[in-house]
């Protein structure tokens, strides 16, 4: 984030709130049902010391059947409620989980872009790893419910046969937990530093992924390679360090769990030495000692989830609490077509201005192409209205007005390195399923041969940016989707860059064919594009120098003519 932690705290704690509060219904069902189980496993090593001592004194079969059928009630007690419990609790974690993984991807794709300093990979790995980990809290607190439970009826347990028993285990156990909380702080800040760069590990994947093609083109793979390498030899050494943190967490949790059933059991062996207690109640007191160890490990690991669904919570809010780069108006646009762009500076582009009437076909030669690309951005509210000077009016209103939805709906931009998606023709051209003008722009974007190619035709399947696709191939595609957009005002930057002059030139007639009556934008430097156009506006050095015709701008103007002649 650009905002200091002191300005904009992270509400991880604020998140991990949500989960627990959307899924108490779950938890306290999960948690009735893990303190049976805990209480069940308990009462086993109870139960074996009753049926020694009543067994010694009464010395009867009627005795034993009913201390036998006392332990497969406890038995069934065990099986069926940790069966049923964790899939209360586990169900509920998955449910959760997914709900912060479409919370996260939703703050990624809506169409006011927020203040996050994350690349897609990362928030990708937020979006699934530390989703899941926030969700744990969900099973945390229900099993450290359940395990304190345990705890609690050992030493009362313990207690009835002598006092100094249960105090031992409730001293043990508020010693032992001092001890790991303060461990497990250390790794809830080496698991988050741990997953921060696996996230930049992803981000760097994702990055080569899209730029694979020119790599190979210019022999860049090796140089990418090694850039990787680096980049996941940190997570490597990182994801060690965690791991020797969690081992040594572990260790100590083990060693101290061992020590207080050690102590039990010697000081129960003592006191049954002196006779302060009988051989049943030693039974008993040696059986809770080594049962209390799964309770008290269970518990005992408890600090280190809270501590690492709190560091993912924090991540989560990266993206979950980050500002908008702009605060969208309530308006719409009138009804029209109209696009009128006055002083604006941003950029290269120092004080462009011009209007683009409704129904009217204008083209921009943009002498440099970053200047086309600034003026995209703008259009396409890449740019917050508020972060350039001048005004931009779609429909007669200014763009800072509108709510973003509806200049989404007004006005299409479609840049020049439109992605692919993986699907097939007929999804990458229509996304929302209408169907109402694919074939009018396959065969004005000239898709057809691509279409015809193959026997499935629109259904034909496309790979992750269209990577069975040519780059001619893709533009084409890209420049469908745009007109079966069918938006009132649509800007293209760069439509046929990839693509032969005879086909430039078929596509450049059927644009303007199919787009006559709705307002269009083309920012190119195609003389066929600039000759199907209404007019054509010369953009140099930020600011727009000639207007007329292609073809006039051609006979006078030379500088034009060096610029767009092929």
């Amino acid at each position: 984030m650009k905002t200091p932690d002191t300005e904009r705290p992270r509400p991880g704690a604020a998140i991990l709130r949500t989960a627990l509060r959307r899924n108490v219904g779950a938890m306290i069902a999960g948690t009735v049902l893990m303190g049976l189980y805990q209480a069940a496993e308990t009462a086993f090593p109870i139960a074996l010391g009753l049926i020694v001592e009543h067994t010694m004194q009464d010395r009867s079969l009627g005795s034993l059947g009913i201390s036998i059928g006392s332990l497969a009630v406890i038995i069934t007690t065990v099986s069926l409620s940790w069966r049923f419990g964790m899939r209360v609790l586990q169900k509920a974690n998955t449910t959760e989980a997914h709900r912060w993984r479409v919370r996260v991807a939703a703050c990624g794709l809506q169409p006011v872009a927020r203040d996050v300093d994350l690349k897609s990979g990362e928030i990708l790995t937020i979006a699934t790893e530390d989703a899941d980990q926030t969700a744990d809290i969900i099973e945390v607190v229900p099993l450290l419910i359940s395990s304190l439970v345990a705890v609690a009826v050992a030493a009362v347990a313990l207690s009835l046969a002598d006092l100094r028993l249960g105090l031992l285990v409730i001293v043990g156990t508020v010693a032992i937990l001092s001890v790991l909380a303060v461990m497990s702080k250390r790794i809830g800040a080496s698991t988050q530093e741990q997953q921060a760069r696996v996230a930049r590990a992803g981000a760097k994947v994702a990055d080569l992924i899209i730029g694979l093609r020119p790599l190979h083109g210019f022999g860049g793979n090796h140089a990418a390679f090694g850039s990787y390498r680096r980049v996941s030899t940190d997570a490597k050494r990182q994801a060690i360090t965690v791991a020797r943190v969690n081992g040594v967490y572990a260790g100590t949790a083990l060693a101290l769990n061992a020590v207080l059933a050690a102590a039990v059991s010697l000081t129960a062996g003592w006191l049954a030495f002196e006779g302060r207690i009988s051989i049943g109640e030693l039974v008993m007191a040696v059986g809770l000692a080594q049962f209390i160890m799964e309770p008290l490990k269970m518990f005992s690991e408890m600090p280190k989830y809270v501590m690492i669904a709190r560091a993912s919570a924090e991540r989560m809010a990266l993206v979950l609490t980050a500002r908008p780069v702009t605060t969208p108006g309530p308006e719409h646009p009138e009804p029209g077509g109209s696009l009128v762009v006055d002083g604006v500076r941003h950029g290269t582009l120092q004080g462009t201005t011009f209007t683009v009437t409704t129904g009217e076909f204008v083209a921009i030669a943009a002498y440099q192409p970053r200047a086309a690309a600034d003026l995209a951005a703008v259009l396409a509210v890449n740019v917050a209205p508020h972060a350039y000077e001048g005004v931009v009016r779609v429909g007669g209103r200014e763009i800072a007005e509108l709510s973003i939805e509806s200049v989404r709906e007004h006005l299409l931009v479609n840049p020049y390195d439109g992605e692919i998606f993986a699907g097939t023709l007929r999804t990458n051209i229509d996304p929302s399923g209408t169907g109402r003008t694919i074939e009018a722009a396959v065969e004005a974007s000239m898709l057809t041969d691509v279409v015809a190619l193959h026997r499935e035709g629109l259904d034909y399947a496309i790979r992750d940016r269209g990577a069975n696709l040519s780059g001619g191939q893709r533009q084409r595609l890209s420049l469908a989707r745009a007109l079966a957009a069918d938006a009132e005002v649509l800007v293209l930057h760069d439509p046929t860059t990839a693509v032969d002059a005879v086909t430039e030139q078929l596509i450049a007639r059927n644009v303007a064919k199919l787009r006559r009556g709705r307002t269009t934008l083309v920012l190119t430097s195609s003389p066929a594009l600039l000759d199907a156009a209404d007019r054509v506006l010369v953009l140099d050095a930020g600011v727009i120098t000639a207007e007329d015709t292609h073809r006039n701008l051609l006979a006078g103007d030379e500088a034009y003519c060096r610029a767009v002649a092929r």
